[in-house]
């Protein structure tokens, strides 16, 4: 997999926005990514030092439209922290 198909979008939400000026970055990614392949593909697309990786899969949620009903996309998280010595991400720059 390349790094453009493990780091799908950027999280970009209030809780995501306290993290910028620690460093701390939020994307969607796939899936079927792990931990060590997520770090290599922040490395890679951004020219960072990523210190670790958290990730979390959210559940799809159960719609309804009239009787019938069934669950959105299950999708997937990762939090990347950066290490203290590495520059930030300039896509975050304009934001914080």
């Amino acid at each position: 997999m390349t790094p453009e198909d493990i780091i799908l979008t950027p999280v970009l939400t209030e809780k995501g926005y306290d993290g910028i000026a620690d460093k701390r970055y939020t994307f969607k990614v796939a899936k079927s990514a792990n931990k060590t392949q997520i770090k290599i593909a922040v490395e890679k697309m951004f020219g960072v030092r990523v210190a670790s990786v958290n990730t979390v899969t959210c559940p799809g949620k159960l719609k309804r439209m009239g009787r019938h009903e069934g669950y959105t996309p299950t999708t997937k998280k990762a939090i990347v922290q950066l290490t203290a010595d590495s520059k930030a991400i300039e896509h975050f720059n304009s934001l914080s």
